[in-house]
C-alpha cells in the first residue's frame, strides 16, 4: 500500500504574488528574518558551502534563477530518481530556494547559499491516485533509505503525515549513516487542528521544527507536544505560487520554517567540516534561543529559536563529544552516537498534506507538507523568543508565565 505523504507547509498563498525578475526588493525585502538572524554578517563565516542537503518533497525545478548551479541532479539514486526536478506542486523548490537559492534576478536568497540541493519528488497528496505517474514516484521511505546511501549530510522533510513502518525502518537506517534528519512538525495548532505533532517529525533522530512569525511567536498553525525540538520562521515568506514558477506569492508553514532550520544547520556544517551530526545537533540547540532550562524543552518550542550566529561567531565554540547523542533521551537509542562520524564518509498508509492529523505517535496515517497562512497568535501556545536575549513568555488570557514542559522519552 502507497505511504499517503504531504507536504507539511503545502503553499498556503496570501498577498500578492512578486515576479521573479523583478528588483530585488520585491521577493527579497520580504525574507524578514534574513536581517533579524543577521545573515550577511553569517555568510562572511560560512555561506555552507561544502555540504549537500538532500530535499525530500514534491521535486525540485532546477532551472529557476535561484537553483541555476545549485541543483545536483546527477547525484539521484537511480532507484529513486523518478520526475525529480519536476515539481508537480512548487512547494519543494520553494523550500530548495530557501535552503540554498543564490538570489539571482531577484528572486529568493537561500540562507545558506553556498550549499548544493540533491532533489527527491515523492509520492505527496497532490498526484492523482492510482496514476501511472503516481505508481512511479518514490514513496518517502524510499527517498530517505536511498538518501541515507549518498554524502548528502542533512535529509530536510518539509512534509507529514502519519506514521509507516518503512518510513520509521528508514529514518533508523539514515540515524545509523549520521544523517541529520530535519521535519516539519506540521500545522494542526489550535488554530487548525488538534495541535498532533506530524511524521516524520515525531519520529526518533529527527529534529522537528516550529514556526515562528515575524515578532518571534509560535504561530497558532504550528503544531505542539513533546516532539517538538527547535523552532524557525515560519510566516510571510515568499514562495513559487504555483508549478508554473511565474510569480512568488507570502506563504507560510512549518514547511518554511524547517527549510531555514535546515539551512542553518548547513551554515555550521560547512564551517566545521569535521563535526559529527551529534556536534551539529548539540551547537543547534546549545544556542537556540530561550530562557526555560535546556533539560526542560517547551513543546510549542523545543529548545528555542535557532541562532546559527551564536556558533559562527565564536571561532572557539566547543560543540562537546562527537560520539555522545546530545537527543538520547529523546530518541530513546544509541543509533546516533554509534554512527560517530561525519555523515560524508511493515506497509504504510499513505501520506497528506500538513493540514493532515496526526492521532499520535504509533498511529496509522499519512504524510503531508507543512504550509499555513500566516495567523495571529494570541492564544495559549503562544510564545515569543527574543533572538537576541532569548526571553520566552507563554500568553495565557494576558498574563505572562514561563514556558516549562516535561519531555516524555520519544
Amino acid at each position: 500500500m502507497r505511504a499517503a505523504s504531504a507536504v507539511v507547509g503545502a503553499l498556503a498563498v496570501v498577498g500578492v504574488g512578486f515576479a521573479p525578475n523583478a528588483a530585488a526588493d520585491d521577493v527579497q525585502s520580504k525574507q524578514w528574518y534574513l536581517d533579524q538572524m543577521q545573515a550577511e554578517k553569517m555568510w562572511k563565516v560560512s555561506t555552507g558551502k561544502g555540504v549537500k542537503v538532500a530535499v525530500i518533497d514534491t521535486g525540485v525545478n532546477p532551472n529557476t534563477p535561484s537553483l541555476k548551479g545549485q541543483v545536483l541532479v546527477d547525484e539521484v539514486p537511480k532507484a529513486v530518481s523518478y520526475h525529480s526536478t519536476v515539481d508537480f506542486d512548487g512547494h519543494g523548490t520553494s523550500m530548495a530556494e530557501l535552503i540554498a537559492g543564490t538570489g539571482a534576478g531577484g528572486s529568493l536568497k537561500g540562507l545558506a547559499p553556498g550549499a548544493k540541493i540533491v532533489p527527491y519528488r515523492v509520492d505527496l497528496k497532490g498526484l492523482k491516485v492510482g496514476s501511472a505517474e503516481q505508481k512511479k514516484t518514490p514513496e518517502p521511505w524510499q527517498a530517505i533509505r536511498a538518501a541515507a546511501d549518498t554524502d548528502a549530510q542533512i535529509i530536510s522533510m518539509s512534509i507529514g503525515g502519519y506514521v509507516s513502518t518503512e518510513e520509521e525502518a528508514a529514518v533508523k537506517y539514515a540515524a545509523s549513516k549520521g544523517k541529520l534528519m530535519i521535519a516539519a512538525v506540521g500545522n494542526s495548532g489550535t488554530g487548525t487542528g488538534d495541535g498532533n505533532v506530524d511524521y516524520p517529525a515525531a519520529y526518533p533522530y529527527v529534529i522537528g521544527i516550529a514556526a515562528v512569525d515575524s515578532s518571534f511567536t509560535v504561530t497558532k498553525f504550528s503544531a505542539y507536544g513533546n516532539y517538538v525540538d527547535l523552532a524557525a520562521p515560519g510566516t510571510g515568506i515568499p514562495g513559487w505560487c504555483d508549478a508554473t514558477f511565474h510569480t512568488y506569492c507570502d506563504t507560510g508553514g512549518t514547511s518554511q520554517a524547517t527549510a531555514i532550520a535546515s539551512a542553518s544547520a548547513a551554515l555550521i556544517w560547512s564551517a566545521h567540516p569535521d563535526w559529527t551530526v551529534n556536534q551539529v545537533t548539540r551547537s543547534l540547540i546549545d544556542t537556540a534561543s530561550r530562557t526555560w532550562p535546556a533539560n526542560d524543552p517547551s513543546k510549542y518550542a523545543g529548545y528555542g529559536f535557532v541562532r546559527p550566529r551564536m556558533v559562527l561567531e565564536n571561532a572557539k565554540y566547543d560543540a562537546g563529544a562527537p560520539n555522545v547523542d546530545p537527543l538520547a533521551k529523546e530518541n530513546g537509542g544509541n543509533l546516533l552516537a554509534k554512527s560517530a562520524s561525519s555523515s560524508s564518509s511493515a506497509t504504510s498508509t499513505p501520506s497528506s498534506s500538513a493540514t493532515s492529523k496526526n492521532p499520535g505517535k504509533g498511529s496509522a496515517g499519512g504524510t503531508s507538507a507543512a504550509g499555513s497562512s500566516t495567523e495571529s497568535s494570541n492564544d495559549s501556545n503562544t510564545l515569543w523568543i527574543a533572538l537576541g536575549g532569548a526571553a520566552a513568555v507563554l500568553v495565557i488570557g494576558g498574563a505572562g508565565v514561563a514556558v516549562v514542559r516535561a519531555r516524555r522519552a520519544r
